[in-house]
């Protein structure tokens, strides 16, 4: 029966309602249990945003699905982060950890997420396939998506150079944002290749799979909105009680909870073979959170009461500074739209560096060890370069838009 099949999408609406119930009521479970509650919320609405967004994509444009799945998807940080950064307005202590919280997921998202997604991919593949591979290659398409990221990454390198975020930036990556959502809405929709809760969503009559299907965005949505602001509270309350450093916890431990449903939609798509929306999801994250992200940022201190730029310490430019290199090795390695193997392990392995080696020194020596391979693989990729830098302003060809499926090589 079809409602036995849609029972995995009530038991997660069913874990949200103790953080709904707390959130409308007003009740205060204590921090540690608060942030649990909280967190799990999070991560079940994570569950119904990955079946709603598959089965989007019968109805829309693939790409738009992604980009929208991608935009709910990244709301608890959203939420989060423009929470501090609206409280920084009249609270300059806050200033610290919007840049904290930012540059920690951006940082993750892309040294343990992408490395992680690719890594499950080939193994997918390999499993499938019976041979080793050692490299993802996206068709494409997927140069429009590297070229938005590639463009925002340089434009990243204006914020530790100036060490600010002016609204000038802010309105100008919003409007980058825009135009983003607009390119990607122009590719035709396609035959995608359900399964489980998806595949129901996706085999209900036109109406209702519509109906039910942007129900489910707009509660996950709730959901995340609901549980952000109570979540960064408790988290703030949990390092106050127990004596850790709230930088630290607001920098890594947010994030993993703010993430989560970017990780779990994207490792669900590399589970079931699906290597291009895995990387999909992730890369439009990742130009999400350098425009419409850090384009809402100076807007939300500004409306908290602060001035028209949000201005960084030395701490946070080195943070900014950091994650702008990693996200430029990470599209330096993609020019060519194949994600090696090594590609995975360098990004995983470098990720892991930094909490082994913390302090002003090792960060600097890390952003070296980032520019140093970019330039490498920028150098190998040249020809790739102005291709993918100029796919955002070229019109795609029909053909084109209407597939774009990974393939991968083997040996």
């Amino acid at each position: 029966m079809i409602v036995n099949r849609l029972r995995p999408i009530g038991l997660c609406a069913v874990l949200t309602a103790p953080a709904l119930v707390l959130r409308f009521s007003g009740a205060e479970p204590g921090a540690v249990a608060g942030l649990l509650l909280f967190g799990l919320a999070v991560v079940a609405a994570s569950f119904l945003l990955a079946w709603a967004a598959e089965a989007a994509q019968v109805d829309i444009s693939g790409g738009l699905a992604i980009a929208v799945l991608a935009v709910i998807a990244v709301l608890p940080e959203y939420a989060i982060d423009l929470y501090f950064a609206y409280t920084a307005g009249s609270n300059p202590e806050y200033v610290a950890y919007a840049a904290a919280n930012m540059t920690g997921s951006n940082r993750l998202l892309l040294g343990l997420g992408w490395s992680t997604v690719v890594l499950i991919a080939l193994a997918v593949a390999k499993k499938r396939g019976g041979a080793t591979v050692r490299e993802l290659v996206l068709d494409s398409p997927y140069r429009i998506e590297l070229g938005f990221l590639a463009i925002a990454s340089i434009v990243a390198f204006v914020i530790p150079g100036t060490g600010q975020i002016s609204l000038v930036l802010g309105f100008a990556l919003l409007g980058f944002f825009v135009f983003y959502l607009w390119k990607v809405s122009r590719a035709a929709p396609g035959e995608p290749e359900l399964a489980g809760p998806a595949a129901t969503l996706g085999g209900l009559a036109k109406r209702p799979r519509r109906i039910l299907v942007t129900a489910l965005f707009v509660f996950a949505a709730v959901v995340i909105l609901a549980s952000a602001e109570p979540f960064a509270h408790n988290l703030i309350s949990v390092g106050t009680e127990l004596g850790i450093d709230r930088f630290l916890l607001v920098q890594w431990l947010a994030p993993l909870a703010s993430e989560a449903p970017e990780f779990i939609v994207a490792i669900l798509f590399a589970l079931r073979g699906k290597g291009d929306a895995a990387i999909g999801t992730l890369i439009s994250s990742k130009v999400n959170q350098w425009t419409l992200l850090v384009g809402s940022l100076p807007i939300a201190y500004v409306l908290g009461g602060g001035g028209t730029a949000l201005r960084l310490d030395a701490r946070q430019i080195e943070e900014f500074l950091l994650t702008a290199t990693q996200t430029l090795l990470g599209v330096a390695a993609l020019l060519a739209l194949r994600f090696p193997r090594w590609a995975a392990w360098t990004l995983l392995g470098l990720f892991a560096v930094q909490f082994a080696l913390p302090g002003q020194t090792a960060r600097y020596l890390l952003c070296g060890v980032y520019a140093v391979i970019a330039l490498a693989a920028l150098i190998r990729n040249r020809r790739h370069l102005l291709p993918t830098l100029a796919a955002p302003f070229r019109r795609m060809p029909i053909s084109e838009e209407k597939d774009a499926r990974p393939r991968a090589v083997r040996r």
